[in-house]
């Protein structure tokens, strides 16, 4: 029996579009003799849908285009399509309103529709918001081969692999029950580092254990903060990979299952993992492209400060989007340095991007006129510091504006921890690349991007980071070494150390205190930052949930 995974990126509520995106692939799978198509978790409506589901004509739309796609593929093909369907006992038994679901679309009909078993209710994640469990075991049968249904997070609840049961049921030992002799995963699995090894670790676990072998389809895309990398694949009874589809773009695979060895076939279409920069850099260049395309922007804009972060920023928006949609502003202040104003025009060199100076002193100067009376004195400080910043953010929002374009902010992770970072200033923007980025992953990214030429000026990577926002300004002035910081946050924000456990580990008691107080300190900056690319467990954005007015 010939399967096929159609890896899709559907834009989230373009329900109509979606469903013809899932008719072509399914009259080309057809075409190439595939009986079986596998597409995505609520690959109708795209994922997370978030509270469109509270919507009765989006949950309407959905049943009515279900129906236009059993009636306009193939008769020879069987397809699973995600969708979310009505709870039909939600009043008669106090259940949430809808399930997530997957219909099996056979021979013009809808013959049946299987229910996701286990809700994920962590991080970004927010289903029983939404969905009531499903209660049965899915499977059915084609072609005399009994085959099991499982829907993303129904494959991540076996307490042996994990050390502890996070559910109390676990949806494969049921469908293991059922005598099934192939499990399908329908997936819309957001990217994490490091995530695919993760995936494919535990389902060689799965189908070690069950003797079943198991295809899992993914989403690709990226959908605001979150990222769908794809890598789709399929695990043989002998726990090997025997076929993995591409990351970070749309694919469509073909599988061979044999009836005789209940096993799927190996196959040559085994696309390689990436080294962990090159998959950060894919994963961000892809989160850009799709913010920016799904939002209807065509073209962005950012400062360049012949920074670092901005360096990066500028680079994947250009991979993005493309050169010629690109426009870099260079905003020098009294403080600036000459060879900032330098690097940023070498690194718009390399680039290819067009770029526009504005200096930004005479509106420094006016600034502090207007704000003379009120001052009341002539020092220079921190409010004077962040004004530069505001200005830089208040013309670059105007040319936005002006013009149409998407303000990418450049700011990383590092800096929105501990509030390294001007609110309304360079804070601004409608997408924030790389604020899930740790400063010496920035620094790293770029040294790996430079591996075969320059792009990023080398003296971008070796000058000392600063803001440049008072004479001879540097980082280190006000934040510990990058490599202390960034192991310190670390601890902090993805292992949830204690400041007594980060103590012990060998770090200053004074500079853990003070960069702990800085984190909490800067909530209030981060509720108000622009939507964050997730690249780790533990992003600034939906999955972050901490009070601002809070004394702990």
């Amino acid at each position: 029996m010939k399967i096929a995974i159609a890896q899709l990126n559907p834009i989230i509520g373009d329900i109509k579009n979606n469903a013809k995106q899932i008719i072509e692939v399914a009259h080309q799978a057809s075409q190439d003799g595939v009986q079986l198509l596998l597409t995505a978790e609520l690959s109708l409506c795209g994922y997370p849908p978030k509270d469109l589901l509270f919507r009765h004509d989006f949950i309407t739309m959905m049943a009515e285009e279900l129906e236009a796609i059993a009636l306009s593929i193939p008769k020879n093909i069987t397809i699973l399509v995600g969708l979310a369907t009505e709870n039909l006992y939600a009043m008669e038994k106090g259940e949430k309103p809808l399930h997530n679901s997957v219909a099996l679309v056979q021979e013009g009909e809808i013959k049946q529709i299987f229910h996701k078993q286990l809700l994920p209710n962590y991080d970004v994640f927010d289903e029983k918001r939404y969905f009531e469990i499903g209660e049965k075991p899915n499977y059915f049968e084609l072609n005399n081969i009994k085959i099991g249904v499982t829907i993303c997070e129904d494959l991540w609840n076996d307490e042996f692999f994990w050390g502890k049961k996070n559910y109390k049921i676990n949806p494969l030992q049921s469908i293991n029950k059922q005598g099934v002799e192939l499990i399908l995963n329908l997936s819309a699995s957001p990217y994490v580092l490091r995530k695919q090894q993760l995936r494919e670790t535990m389902l060689k676990y799965l189908v070690n254990k069950h003797k079943i072998p198991i295809i899992y389809a993914n989403q690709i895309g990226g959908n605001d903060e979150l990222i769908f990398d794809g890598n789709s694949f399929a695990v043989n009874k002998q726990s090997q990979v025997v076929a993995r589809a591409k990351g970070y773009q749309t694919d469509l695979i073909y599988l061979e299952y044999s009836p005789e060895t209940k096993d799927i076939l190996t196959t040559d279409i085994i696309n390689p993992i990436p080294s962990e920069e090159e998959e950060i850099y894919q994963a961000l260049t892809l989160g850009v492209k799709d913010y920016a395309r799904k939002c209807g922007f065509s073209k962005a804009v950012l400062g360049l400060s012949g920074g670092i972060d901005s360096a990066l920023v500028a680079k994947i928006a250009v991979d993005a989007l493309g050169k010629e949609n690109v426009l870099g502003i260079l905003m020098p202040s009294p403080y600036s340095s000459e060879h900032s104003i330098i690097d940023a025009l070498h690194l718009a060199k390399n680039l290819g991007i067009q770029t526009h100076k504005i200096p930004i002193a005479p509106m420094m100067d006016d600034f502090n006129t207007s704000l003379e009376t009120i001052f009341d004195d002539k020092t220079f400080g921190i409010a004077q510091e962040n004004l530069q910043s505001r200005i830089r953010g208040t013309t670059l929002m105007a040319i936005a504006n002006k013009f149409g374009h998407l303000l990418l902010s450049t700011g990383n992770k590092s800096e929105m921890a501990v509030g390294y970072c001007t609110l309304y200033g360079d804070m601004n923007g409608g997408l924030a690349v790389i604020a899930d980025i740790p400063k010496t992953k920035v620094f790293a990214l770029c040294r790996w991007l430079n591996h075969d030429q320059e792009i990023i000026p080398n003296n971008i990577i070796i000058k000392p980071p600063s803001a440049e926002l008072k004479p001879g300004q540097k980082d280190e002035d006000s934040l510990p070494p990058y490599p202390i910081l960034d192991d310190i946050l670390e601890r902090y924000l993805n292992f949830h150390q204690s400041e007594e456990e980060i103590i012990n580990s060998g770090y200053d008691l004074e500079t853990v205190k003070k960069v702990l107080r800085l984190v909490v300190k800067a909530e209030f900056k981060r509720k108000q930052a622009p939507p964050v690319l997730k690249i780790t467990d533990r992003a600034f954005g939906t999955g972050w949930k901490m009070p601002i007015a809070s004394r702990w």
